[in-house]
């Protein structure tokens, strides 16, 4: 994890900050759970016939996935150890169509809070280079919670008529997975 390189016979030493390297491991481990929720979201829509939502939610998964793929390349480029954990399994208990959107609002909420605890510690050490590469997750996080909100009031608005959920279910089957674009 320790680089040194000489500048005019001065030796430097860049390294990631150990703190940062250990809650970016922690975060590869939510966004993991988090695709998991996400497929246990859509597990539930297929039940009830939902397959629109269903598929938002594998799109989700998928993204979250990748989130979590991001992190691990980021900290296999800084030369920070990778330490992956057990995946818990899904706790959200859903007993309503409302149920999984509402869950997936409160966890987009929980995991922007983590985002922002490791941009925290990255600041403390001046660690510039991983404030960098947050900003991508600061901002995702941003439009995750808009995203998870827009369904809410959508579903609020045309969940109880049986053609406006039919709408809706065919508006969300129409989401297609797009990998990020984000430069490590």
């Amino acid at each position: 994890m320790d680089h040194y390189f000489c500048i005019i016979g001065k030796e430097y030493r860049v390294m990631l900050n150990e703190k940062t390297a250990k809650l970016l491991n922690t975060q590869i481990n939510k966004e993991l759970y988090s695709a998991y929720l996400y497929l246990h979201f859509a597990n539930y829509y297929v039940e009830q016939g939902l397959n629109g939502f269903a598929n938002w939610y594998q799109v989700q998964a998928q993204e979250e996935r990748d989130h979590a793929l991001l992190m691990v390349q980021y900290l296999q480029n800084n030369d920070a150890k990778v330490t992956f954990e057990a995946v818990a399994q899904p706790d959200a208990v859903l007993k309503e169509n409302m149920d999984p959107l509402k869950a997936g609002l409160a966890h987009e909420q929980y995991v922007t809070s983590l985002i922002h605890t490791i941009y925290e510690a990255a600041y403390a050490a001046k660690d510039f280079r991983t404030m960098q590469f947050l900003d991508w997750f600061v901002k995702e996080q941003g439009e995750e919670e808009k995203n998870a909100t827009d369904l809410i009031k959508k579903m609020e608005l045309f969940g109880n008529d049986e053609k406006g959920l039919y709408l809706l279910d065919q508006e969300l089957a129409a989401r297609v997975y797009a990998a990020p674009s984000l430069t490590l």
